[in-house]
């Protein structure tokens, strides 16, 4: 689906007549009782948000024939120093199996954004190297996303800034990351 220029896609189809979410939560109280409905709405509201934000975020990088996954492995090597990053450490980094930092390369290298260069001390080791079109791409890309504010609206800062810190401890729980102690 595309959305009218400056509005943000939602939805693929006709919105509904009532709120699903709201409605499996009905059903999963009266066959399950109340205790797994919050924890059900909220994992399954997540789980649409995050349908609609990349389809917000892929339609806003398709004139760069980007996906949300590519953008995401292309401004890891925009942002490091050499402007390039071992194979291995771009998929850390993204939290991502090896096998989809291959495909999300070899994505960038048809475009032209990316290139693979061996590695100047570890012959074992294959780097991932952004090219000038890809330093071009990111900063175009980016733009466009900044435009859209990365798909969130109508959210406002205070709400983004409280939902990114409700969730951060599920991700320190899962092991995202260290936390760090403050001295």
């Amino acid at each position: 689906m595309t959305a009218a220029p400056g509005k943000l896609a939602a939805t693929v189809s006709e919105p509904l007549d009532f709120d699903p979410i709201e409605e499996a939560g009905r059903q999963w109280r009266e066959h399950w009782g109340q205790a797994p409905v919050p924890a059900m709405k909220a994992v399954t509201s997540i789980m649409r948000v995050q349908q609609i934000l990349l389809a917000r975020l892929n339609e806003g990088l398709a004139p760069y024939a980007l996906t949300f996954a590519r953008y995401e492995a292309l401004m890891l090597l925009h942002f490091s120093r050499a402007g390039s990053l071992p194979l291995g450490k771009i998929g850390a980094r993204l939290q991502v199996h090896p096998t989809s930092v291959t495909n999300l390369v070899d994505g960038l290298e048809k475009l032209g954004y990316a290139r693979r260069t061996p590695h100047p001390r570890d012959r074992r080791t294959t780097l991932a190297t952004i090219t000038e079109q890809g330093r071009e791409a990111a900063t175009r890309a980016t733009g466009a996303l900044h435009e859209i504010c990365f798909g969130t609206p109508p959210l406002q800062e205070s709400e983004l800034n409280a939902l990114t810190e409700m969730l951060r401890g599920l991700r320190a729980a899962a092991g995202d990351f260290r936390e760090r102690t403050p001295w």
